[in-house]
């Protein structure tokens, strides 16, 4: 009989509250203890309904058998019996005890026939019977079913393993990956605790399927499951998805100086997971049963291709230079394939020498695999498993596993990094030096993990880098000024007014040659679609490929009449020279066109902000005492834009007929945050500059700060409410945080020179800035 530490036969509520108030019982010590104390529980009620027959037995299943009670994981059980005729009642007498304790209960009442016959259609049963494990009543009936249940796996794993790949596969995309996730599904994502479970049933068909390393992968396991454990201790719910406002709690249970050092570590145990699991799976899928390998073409001297995997000739460790590890992995990739059993043997073993500087060889075909793009992230994502990445570039150790907090980076900064050059290699035809597109890209976060400012420390990491990589003097300063301007194109064009030629020449200075224009421009696009969704979108292409074109025919000796205007539209400029009036709503994007009045902007935006639509980005031009104003927009539930209704309110509005300050005000009151709608680290800073340096007709206020329903109606209440003209205006949303860029003039048709002018501009925007943070607050709280 089991001993358990906090009394036999309590229930497992009170064994549970025990377990949940003693914090050194962590992971997989407090899931083996809670999981005894249940069988002690069950076990006596057991024998309490039945007593001692033969033809009944009581089976832990799925989690519970293989003692994985997490504290609010449901308790799965199946009642055995041999057509016992009494075994409704008896099942009852055993369930209802349970319910009374609240307990969640996953339960069955079958025979042995009725549960081999369903394991061998349905998978979950399959599976979940591979941990069976007998509590309480009949071993041997126990164990007949559990001899038979894995017989049956192991007989019918041609079937079997294909469809388990397949369900992982299904389950990876509807979960995201636990490594890259803001808010990690520590159960059921990629890199997950099912995917260890997955690897333990694939070992159970008796086929080997890599010659895994047991032991680092069990501690990536108890990671994982020490993070669910706390997660389901700190916020007493059943949810395995570690929420950004849990994160904190955790860490601290867990003993980590802060949270992105637990999730730094989760990223780490989830990488190792999930890469055991693509191998696993790619195994399956290509080959029939593991080790059926079939042996195909030759690749180059020391290389043999198979079917979907590459492996060498080489019989001994010393022979792997850096140069045919790169080989081997450059093939790899091009095939599309992944290592073989044999290569991975052998690169695992395999202390890597790399010459300082590199060879010419190891460059050219070190940026050759970054050329084949997203093909090489699972090549270089296994070098790094092996540990055989930072031998290349040891800067990269720092950035392994690095959590980028926030709403806005969906990947850690080494994926980051290689989803960069992926998504550069994609664009290498729009360049005239493909090499430095990708190494760039590979590069221009790599400061990131250190201390102080990220570009400062890529500039001085990459000068180091692309010496030890053999470019010449020339090209290492093209790849400094590609980190030191990466985010030059984007902030410019999101924030300034393109038609201002001063912004162009401001751009021109900084680059000075059309060459490097190519090259961020790509490095812009590759960027910021790997960042992710929030950081893209074909408003913001439009922008980047304008101030790109038109600094590109600056430098080639481009005139302002040559420069043509992206907006407003030349078809724009007429109908404002006509004086048209419109509102017009299509798809996500509203324009209006209206008679310039102090406040026309902001009424626009606090109108959208009435009807449920968020301000992801916005342009406003002034001229011809018109106004014209576009928003691309989100509406903040799943339902479609009624653009008939929103432009006839947004019209009222601008008319003023509609209360804005005092409706925005009341639905701040009423409305309700969801609790799972958290807010992350900050992107960027709150800050309110005065610039008067950037355009030489017109002063630029620009506005960083956390989103806020109405924050946009309220700054420019603030600056109309100083007289202020608004020429033209840049709306960017970057994840829970905005910055915007206002062009303004005042009552005289002035820049802002005056200091106290200028500082009075600050005091009324902060103000602005105050109310819609305290609202939020508030919201927050609720």
């Amino acid at each position: 009989m089991v001993e358990v530490e906090y009394g036999e036969c309590m229930t497992i509520v009170l064994a549970r509250q025990n377990l949940l108030q003693d914090r050194t019982k962590r992971g997989s010590q407090f899931t083996r203890q809670l999981s005894d104390s249940a069988d002690l529980w069950l076990e006596d009620l057991f024998n309490s309904a039945v007593g001692e027959r033969p033809d009944i037995a009581l089976l832990a299943v799925g989690g519970y058998g293989r003692k994985d009670l997490s504290p609010l994981s449901d308790l799965d059980v199946l009642l055995l019996h041999r057509t016992a005729n009494d075994i409704d009642v008896i099942a009852e007498s055993i369930w209802y005890p349970i319910w009374d304790q609240g307990e969640k209960l996953g339960h069955a009442v079958r025979t042995v026939e009725e549960t081999i016959e369903l394991a061998s259609e349905d998978l979950d049963t399959a599976t979940a019977l591979l941990s069976c494990r007998h509590i309480a009543g009949s071993k041997k009936l126990a164990e007949e079913l559990s001899v038979l249940a894995l017989s049956q796996w192991k007989n019918n794993a041609r079937s079997w393993l294909p469809r388990l790949a397949t369900s992982i596969q299904e389950r990876h995309r509807a979960k995201g990956e636990v490594a890259f996730m803001l808010e990690p599904e520590l159960k059921e994502g990629r890199g997950g605790l099912r995917d260890v479970h997955a690897m333990g049933w694939a070992d159970q068909s008796g086929q080997g399927p890599l010659e895994v390393e047991r032991n680092q992968l069990l501690e990536s396991y108890e990671v994982i499951l020490r993070a669910r454990v706390e997660l389901h201790r700190s916020s007493k719910r059943s949810s395995d998805k570690l929420l950004l406002e849990q994160q904190d709690a955790v860490a601290e249970a867990l003993g980590y100086e802060d949270a992105d050092i637990l999730m730094a570590d989760v990223a780490s145990a989830a990488r190792r997971i999930a890469w055991n699991t693509d191998e696993l799976c790619y195994a399956i899928q290509n080959a029939g049963l593991f080790g059926l390998w079939n042996f195909g073409k030759k690749v180059g001297d020391t290389l043999t291709g198979r079917r979907k995997s590459v492996s060498t000739s080489y019989e001994s460790d010393t022979d792997m230079s850096a140069e045919t590890v790169l080989r081997i992995s450059l093939t790899t990739a091009k095939n599309q394939e992944r290592f073989s059993p044999e290569v991975i043997k052998k690169l695992r073993s395999l202390e890597l020498q790399v010459p300082d500087p590199w060879t010419p060889e190891i460059r050219d075909l070190f940026v050759e695999l970054l050329l084949t793009g997203h093909d090489a992230i699972p090549v270089f994502e296994t070098l790094d498993e092996l540990n055989l990445f930072v031998p290349f570039l040891p800067e990269w150790e720092p950035a392994r596993s690095r959590p980028q907090r926030n709403a806005y980076h969906r990947f850690t900064v080494d994926r980051h990094l290689l989803e960069t050059a992926a998504e550069a290699a994609k664009l290498q035809d729009r360049v005239q030096r493909p090499d430095l597109l990708v190494v760039g890209a590979l590069l221009h976060d790599i400061g990131k993990p250190y201390p102080g400012d990220h570009t400062e420390i890529g500039i001085e990491l990459i000068n180091i880098i692309g010496s030890r990589m053999g470019f010449s003097q020339n090209d290492i300063e093209t790849l400094v000024q590609m980190c030191e301007h990466h985010l030059l194109l984007p902030d410019i064009a999101t924030r300034r007014d393109l038609d201002d030629f001063d912004t162009i020449q401001t751009v021109a200075n900084s680059l000075q040659t059309v060459q490097k224009v190519e090259l961020l421009h790509a490095l812009t696009e590759a960027d910021s679609i790997a960042t992710g969704p929030a950081a893209w979108s074909t408003w913001k292409a439009g922008l980047v490929h304008d101030l790109a074109g038109r600094t590109s025919a600056y430098l080639k000796g481009g005139e302002r009449s040559i420069m043509e205007r992206a907006f407003p539209t030349e078809e724009q400029m007429k109908m404002m020279r006509r004086g048209m009036i419109r509102v017009d709503g299509n798809v996500d994007t509203l324009t209006i066109m209206e008679i310039d009045r102090p406040g026309v902007f902001g009424r626009v935006a606090g109108a959208l902000s009435l009807c449920g639509l968020d301000v992801l980005e916005a342009v406003a031009h002034t001229d011809f005492g018109m106004v014209l104003a576009v928003f691309r927009v989100s509406p903040s539930t799943t339902r479609e834009i009624d653009w008939d209704s929103v432009c006839i309110f947004v019209q009222d509005s601008v008319r003023g007929r509609v209360a804005i300050a005092a409706r925005l005000s009341e639905r701040m009151k009423t409305y309700y945050l969801q609790s799972s709608q958290n807010f992350p680290d900050r992107v960027v800073g709150t800050d309110v500059k005065i610039d008067n340096e950037t355009s030489s007709t017109a002063t630029v206020v620009e506005v960083s700060a956390p989103n806020g329903m109405g924050l946009l109606y309220q700054i420019t209440r603030a600056l109309s409410s100083l007289d202020l003209n608004i020429l033209s205006a840049k709306v960017q949303t970057l994840g829970a945080d905005v910055v915007d860029s206002f062009y303004v003039l005042d009552n005289e048709g002035k820049k802002i020179v005056d200091q106290t002018h200028a500082e009075e501009i600050r005091e009324a925007v902060r103000h602005a800035i105050e109310i819609s943070t305290v609202m939020q607050r508030k919201l927050n709280d609720r």
